[in-house]
């Protein structure tokens, strides 16, 4: 598997351990290793002409000066030489303590350059290297030349981050699976390596039914009342909740049993699987910091990912933030099941017409959930009717049905006024079936004993307990009670993106359980779930250090650091001005704002006044667009 594995090396803390690593590799899969120094005489030549002017006057003389120069390009050349040389003796004295064979490199040019030039006119099969090297400093999150290497090439890299050897470490492999070949590819990589080296392994996937709440949530502050009727945001916001939602539940388990599959038919192994809900890599950050692996695994690019980009926005997050080695998968693997399916089905004409009015972003996803259910049920041609059992399949409560209602039909019960009391919740993968416990979650095939009740009416005599409960009403009319001590909760969350983002979490998970009193225990645990996360990437974060602080409410107001006004401004204020897009259009929203405070001869701006302003702006946006739409149309 491993014939060849490159390691770059420059004598800090992480190049050891990467050689140390890479030294236990090659033990294990027999492997040759090449190490590699480049050092930078050309630079240091460069970098002394340019001094030249600061020498004493002796030597300003042209006969001399040129000696010099021969002299310290001797020095220089030689100099770092020795040390390239030297790195990698020690390198190579470990090679021969265990009989690996070791070729060292020396070139010389700019670091990453000749780094990434190697690799790719080589064969080798993988790279490891330091996260960090000896330009770290304490906030320091991953090396300059780790990163310029890393999105340049597509082989194999281990990135390591952990100092411990391998065998003082208990951790496991944690893959990440989100149904793309350089996913799968990387989860047959973790079982080699989970086999070599005694570790279980783990595939993790992750979906989000939570973004499209928070960006609804955002847009309905900003859209003119015309934008907002044809945007429909309720029918939207029911459709998501009923079937979109499910549906990628399902999507995203089925790539783990795939996986599940994978390790099962072609490497006799049992892999444990884990569906998480969220921002993927937020969700996979969170994990790892619990479960300590060490090793993560994960695909360069998406599923949603083109061939071209450098590297997954996910990956590039974990790679910087991940506490453990990083191994990012270049390679790519199809499935048996999808090979099969490219192979012996065939579309009809009009099945393909379909999947083309599918947004390109999710079409691939789409075809391999179809390609999945004809195989799985038997069929060997693909006409509309699988299409619609697939989709059903998916999408439960006749999805194709309703996702071609949606822009026709106005949804006459909001979803909290639901006959259901009882809510019963998967404690696997987060599925929410009401009024009968199921016996068998459709997402992800848990037992009926893996379901826990939520009684409604326990929830509103508990909210009666925590100081009584006021109604709010959210982006699409849906009321929702809050606990005076869940708001208080809320409250202790910073101001502004961070509090609004956590309350639209809390308002969906709420919506998708048909939990309509939201109490303190079920906000906290999403509040301290999502500033758990914030505090461990940035621990000095102001933001941070304010809702640790124990302040009044009326301290914690202040003023958004950056904000500057001639006017006085109250917090809230500021937040509702915070709801207008970056830019152009809150800078003249804060003017008009400002104008009306000065020409009214107002000291403070309040929430209220502010509200005023900006609602008396988009009334007078919408009666202009209103003349608009009514002129006829000029040739």
């Amino acid at each position: 598997m491993l014939k060849k594995i490159y390691v770059p090396v420059d004598n800090s803390d992480y190049s050891d351990a990467s050689i140390a690593l890479a030294v236990e590799f090659a033990k294990k899969f027999g492997s040759q290793l090449v190490g590699s120094h480049v050092y930078a005489a050309k630079m240091h030549d460069v970098r002394f002409k340019q001094m030249e002017y600061t020498l004493p006057e002796e030597y300003q003389d042209e006969v001399e000066l040129e000696k010099q120069r021969r002299i310290h390009d001797t020095l220089i050349t030689m100099g770092l030489q020795l040390i390239s040389d030297s790195y990698l003796e020690v390198m190579k004295q470990k090679c021969t303590e265990f009989d690996i064979p070791f070729e060292p490199k020396m070139p010389e040019g700019k670091h990453f350059i000749k780094l990434v030039e190697d690799i790719q006119e080589s064969d080798y099969d993988l790279v490891i290297m330091g996260a960090l090297g000896m330009g770290a400093v304490k906030d320091s999150l991953i090396g300059g030349v780790t990163e310029r290497v890393v999105r340049r090439i597509n082989t194999d890299t281990l990135v390591v981050r952990d100092l411990e050897p391998i065998e003082a470490h208990d951790g496991n492999i944690l893959v990440g699976i989100d149904g793309s070949p350089e996913s799968f590819s990387g989860l047959k990589t973790a079982i080699q390596l989970g086999r070599k080296f005694n570790k279980q392994v783990e595939a993790v996937g992750v979906y989000d039914p939570y973004l499209h709440y928070i960006v609804f949530n955002s847009v309905v502050n900003v859209l003119t009342e015309r934008a907002a009727r044809t945007f429909r945001f309720k029918e939207q916001e029911q459709l998501h909740e009923e079937v979109i939602d499910t549906g990628l539940a399902k999507i995203y388990q089925s790539h783990l049993e795939v996986a599940r599959a994978i390790a099962k038919d072609e490497h006799d192994y049992a892999l444990k699987i884990t569906l998480l809900d969220g921002k993927a890599y937020e969700k996979i950050l969170q994990y790892t910091r619990k479960t300590n692996p060490w090793l993560l695994v994960l695909g360069r690019i998406g599923v949603h990912s083109e061939q071209e980009i450098d590297i997954g926005s996910t990956a590039e997050n974990l790679l910087r933030l991940a506490p453990c080695n990083v191994l990012l998968s270049s390679q790519r693997y199809f499935p048996q099941i999808d090979v099969k399916a490219e192979e012996i089905l065939v579309w009809t004409q009009e099945a393909l017409d379909r999947m083309e009015k599918a947004p390109p972003l999710v079409r691939g996803i789409a075809k391999t959930a179809v390609h999945r259910f004809a195989i799985e049920r038997g069929h060997s041609v693909i006409t509309e009717s699988v299409i619609d059992m697939a989709m059903e399949a998916i999408m439960p409560q006749r999805a194709s049905e309703k996702l071609t209602r949606v822009a026709k039909e106005i949804a006459e019960q909001k979803v909290l006024e639901s006959d259901a009391v009882q809510t019963y919740i998967c404690g696997e993968c987060g599925y929410a079936a009401h009024n009968q416990q199921p016996v068998q979650c459709p997402v992800c095939s848990s037992p009926p004993e893996r379901f826990q009740m939520v009684d409604k009416t326990a929830l509103e005599n508990v909210a009666v307990d925590e100081g009584g409960a006021a109604e709010e009403e959210t982006f699409d009319g849906v009321r929702l009670q809050w606990s005076e001590q869940a708001k208080k909760a809320l409250r202790g969350v910073p101001r502004g993106y961070m509090r609004r983002n956590v309350k639209a979490r809390i308002e969906k998970s709420a919506r998708a359980q048909k939990i309509g009193t939201i109490t303190n225990a079920f906000a906290t645990e999403i509040i301290n779930d999502s500033m758990g996360e914030a505090a461990a990437v940035r621990e000095d974060a102001p933001e941070l250090r304010t809702l640790q602080a124990q302040t009044s409410d009326s301290q914690r107001a202040e003023v958004v650091p950056g904000f500057e006004s001639p006017v006085k401004w109250t917090a809230e204020a500021i937040e509702r001005l915070n709801l207008v897009p970056a830019g152009f259009m809150r800078n003249i929203t804060q003017t008009r704002i400002e104008q009306r405070a000065h020409e009214s001869d107002i000291e403070e701006v309040t929430l209220d006044f502010a509200a005023r302003v900006i609602e008396d702006g988009r009334s007078l946006a919408n009666e202009v667009l209103g003349q608009y739409y009514q002129q006829p149309d000029q040739e």
